[in-house]
């Protein structure tokens, strides 16, 4: 039997209705994600820790997700409902996490003045959000070992000036509860409204910047600098935060592949804007 029907024998017991279709979702870096729909016409997401160097602490991992959707049912941030969690993977074959399906769809288009609103007033409820017990300390993307100027880098120096900055110590800053991982690719839109943001494995806590900061690059790769600088603009309006570059810097160099790995950028075009989001950063 494999591991997916282990699975899905396990996910039936929880739903109590045998599953008759499954459809793989795409947009999973960490883990295999399936939409699954049973007989009694119910639809669920399980989440498999299956990719390395996650499928490690796949525990760890699921656990928090779990954790932290227990936490949100009681608010209104449009997060998945967390139904039922296999940590050790002893049912399922792997560290697995059922949740509930959120209507919407991925749209990494949505950059109109009118849509970054609506994105910034989420992460502000977020960043408002203060739970007993917070999250774990925020963890770096950009560790050392990145500090590697890219072969395909057109301004080596740029990248060299990243490094240096953050050999220094991170600024001060007042603490929040992050979701860590905010990108427009975990943003689930209904019309003008966003019906759900999915992915909880990285919550932290942690500077409110840095969530930004993810946003924000993630904006550059796919439309440029200046909707990126919209974005930001924006959640500063609405909070009154101020910038720390700092972590804008972290997050550009936290997308570099550590030794060994596969990349997780690899159009030119993404490289080029990236590479451009560095340079106005500095």
């Amino acid at each position: 039997m494999s591991m997916h029907d282990l699975a899905e024998l396990w996910a039936e017991g929880l739903l109590r209705s045998p599953v008759v279709d499954v459809r793989p979702l795409s947009g999973g870096i960490t883990s295999t994600m399936l939409a699954l729909t049973t007989a009694a016409g119910d639809q669920a997401v399980l989440r498999l820790m299956t990719n390395e160097p996650w499928r490690t602490h796949g525990a760890e991992l699921t656990s928090r997700e779990h954790e932290t959707q227990l936490m949100l049912a009681a608010t209104a941030i449009p997060a998945p409902r967390s139904i039922a969690l296999d940590a050790d993977g002893r049912h399922a074959g792997e560290a697995a996490h059922l949740m509930t399906l959120l209507p919407g769809v991925v749209d990494a288009g949505r950059t109109s003045d009118e849509d970054l609103t609506t994105v910034a007033h989420l992460l502000a409820a977020i960043h408002d959000l203060d739970p007993d017990p917070r999250p774990r300390t925020y963890q770096s993307w950009a560790y050392p070992s990145k500090y590697v100027v890219p072969a395909w880098a057109r301004e080596p120096e740029a990248w060299e000036r990243a490094f240096a900055i953050l050999g220094q110590d991170p600024p001060a800053y007042d603490g929040v509860f992050l979701h860590r991982d905010f990108a427009p690719r975990n943003l689930l839109w209904s019309g003008r409204a966003i019906s759900g943001i999915v992915d909880w494995v990285e919550t932290s806590w942690g500077p409110a910047w840095l969530d930004v900061a993810h946003f924000r690059t993630m904006l550059a790769v796919g439309h440029g600098t200046e909707v990126a600088d919209r974005f930001a603009a924006t959640y500063v309006r609405l909070t009154g935060r101020e910038p720390q570059p700092y972590f804008d810097v972290m997050d550009v160099v936290g997308l570099l592949p550590a030794p060994g790995r596969t990349p997780f950028l690899t159009e030119p075009g993404e490289l080029v804007r990236l590479e451009s989001h560095l340079l106005s950063l500095l």
